[in-house]
C-alpha cells in the first residue's frame, strides 16, 4: 500500500514539474526571426592605367613609371586608357614627354601627353605662337614671384630727349596678358618651390608680338615682366589699355596708347 502511494505521489510531481516547464515556455517570447543581409550587387571593373609615380612637366614616360589599377567601370571616362581597349598602351606610350605634370595614382590620358622626337618646347607650343626670351632679373620680374604659365604685361622703358635739352624717361605697355613658358629652363615649380630667381623669361608670344618685343630691345633701356592676376588675366582689352596694331606688311610695328600711335621700324 505504502509502495503504491509513493508510485502515485511519484507521478504526480513528475507532471506537476512538467506543467511548470511547459508554462514558463510558453511565457517566453518568441525568438525574432533571423535578419537576412540582402546580397551585395557585384560592381563591373577595369583596369586603368595610371602613373605608378609622379612625373614631372616634360618627363620623358618609361615603361617602369606605369601600371594598371583596377576602377569601377561606371567611373571611367572614355579619355582613360583601359587594358581591354589599349592592351599594349605602355609600350606604346613610352618614351613620349610629358605635356602636363602627373601626380602619382592620377590616370593616364592621351592629351596631356606629347608623341614627338622633338624638343619639349616646341612640342607644347600651339600652332602660329612662338617662343620668345627676354633678360629679367629680379626687380624686372616681379622680385622672382613669375612662374611658367603666368600671365604678364610686358612694359619698356626707355630714355628720350626732351625740347629743353634734358633727359626724360617713357613708359609704354608694349605686350599685354602674355604667357610665361619658361622661368630660365624651368617649366614648374619644383620641390614645392614658390619663388623662382631667374635671369631669362620665355614668353609665348604670335609673330607679330615676337617682332615688336625685338624692336623694343633695341630701342628700350629695360623691359619689365608685370605679373597679372589669376583673375583678370583673361579679361579683354578696356579702352584705355595699349592696343597693338602689326605693321608686318609694311615692314613695320605700330603701338597705338590711348589713341596715340607711334611706329616702330622692324628690320627683318
Amino acid at each position: 500500500m505504502k509502495v503504491a502511494r509513493v508510485v502515485v505521489l511519484g507521478i504526480a510531481l513528475g507532471a506537476g514539474v512538467a506543467a511548470a516547464l511547459l508554462a514558463m515556455n510558453l511565457s517566453r517570447p518568441a525568438p525574432p526571426p533571423p535578419v537576412q543581409k540582402a546580397a551585395t550587387p557585384a560592381i563591373d571593373t577595369v583596369d586603368v592605367l595610371v602613373a605608378k609615380q609622379s612625373i614631372p612637366v616634360g618627363g620623358k614616360v618609361a615603361a617602369d613609371m606605369l601600371e594598371w589599377r583596377t576602377w569601377p567601370a561606371s567611373g571611367v571616362p572614355a579619355t582613360y586608357l583601359t587594358r581591354a581597349a589599349r592592351p599594349k598602351a605602355i609600350e606604346e606610350i613610352s618614351g613620349t614627354l610629358a605635356r602636363s605634370s602627373f601626380l602619382e595614382g592620377e590616370p593616364i590620358t592621351e592629351a596631356k601627353l606629347v608623341h614627338t622626337d622633338s624638343g619639349f618646347m616646341s612640342a607644347i607650343l600651339p600652332a602660329g605662337k612662338l617662343a620668345v626670351a627676354t633678360a629679367i632679373s629680379a626687380d624686372t620680374g616681379a622680385g622672382g614671384f613669375i612662374l611658367p604659365n603666368d600671365r604678364v604685361d610686358v612694359i619698356m622703358t626707355r630714355q628720350v630727349s626732351s625740347n629743353d635739352g634734358g633727359d626724360r624717361y617713357q613708359t609704354e605697355t608694349i605686350l599685354y596678358n602674355v604667357r610665361v613658358l619658361a622661368i630660365d629652363q624651368t617649366v614648374e615649380d619644383k620641390n614645392g618651390e614658390k619663388v623662382v630667381i631667374g635671369q631669362t623669361a620665355t614668353l609665348e608670344l604670335t609673330p607679330q608680338q615676337a617682332e615688336i618685343i625685338t624692336v623694343a630691345r633695341q630701342i628700350s633701356a629695360r623691359l619689365t615682366l608685370a605679373l597679372r592676376s589669376v583673375a583678370d588675366a583673361q579679361t579683354r582689352l578696356g579702352n584705355d589699355a595699349t592696343h597693338l596694331i602689326g605693321g608686318a606688311a609694311s615692314g613695320g610695328v605700330t603701338i597705338v596708347r590711348n589713341g596715340v600711335a607711334r611706329e616702330y621700324s622692324v628690320s627683318r
